[in-house]
């Protein structure tokens, strides 16, 4: 990549470094402790056990919520984060977990070596032009039959938003909105097929619906 194309990751780490602490206290709990998006990811874990002792890949694991979660649920499992700040948050949250920065369009990882991958609400800061490099990413990294959940963002007439502050810093940084339907070409095109897919009417604290989509590698 060049310098013109690694600039979305450098927006990003910069951002979630500068408000790492910030988020990990205001998200304390994985998925919001929304029960629906809970039960989501226990379902990810069934179908990721069989394929254990491969690991299942937190990709965007942030504070490392969801990571614990899944390992709590019998999975074997690490996270994986472009922030510096928040893979040391989640260091000193959950020591007997693996956490590394990374990031997703460009996996550090051998071919068909994991088990799953858990994508939740990271690829918003993927744009367009660099998704098909993530999802040819996991293809590259999964076994044979291994899931995949994503979860992202849905806005109606929307396909960017550019946040200028968040937690009372200045920040510079854009979110990428997409319909279920466009991701799930995008997965479709790097080789990866639609088990289920989920829409989920925002809470009362929420702006957005949620999408999550299930996907596998072919076996």
């Amino acid at each position: 990549m060049t310098d013109l194309d690694t600039a979305f990751l450098e927006a990003t780490r910069t951002w979630y470094d500068t408000i790492a602490a910030d988020y990990a206290s205001a998200f304390p709990e994985a998925m919001g402790g929304v029960p629906f998006d809970r039960a989501l990811v226990s379902a990810f874990a069934e179908l990721a056990r069989p394929h254990s002792p491969a690991p299942v890949a937190d990709l965007g694991s942030g504070p490392g919520h969801v990571t614990a979660l899944v390992h709590d649920l019998g999975v074997p499992v690490f996270g994986v984060d472009l922030s510096p700040r928040m893979v040391a948050l989640a260091r000193r949250a959950y020591p007997a977990l693996r956490f590394h920065v990374g990031t997703m369009t460009r996996l550090d990882l051998p071919d068909a070596t994991l088990g799953g991958i858990l994508a939740l609400f990271s690829i918003i800061h993927v744009p367009d032009d660099h998704l098909p490099d993530a999802f040819a990413e996991f293809h590259r990294v999964l076994r044979p039959g291994a899931p995949v959940l994503l979860s992202f963002q849905v806005a109606d007439g929307q396909d960017r938003l550019h946040l200028t502050e968040r937690f009372g810093h200045e920040i510079a940084l854009d979110h990428h909105w997409r319909t279920p339907e466009k991701v799930a070409r995008l997965l479709g095109k790097a080789g990866l097929d639609v088990y289920a897919r989920a829409l989920r009417e925002p809470d009362e604290d929420e702006r957005y619906p949620k999408a999550f989509l299930l996907v596998r590698k072919p076996r």
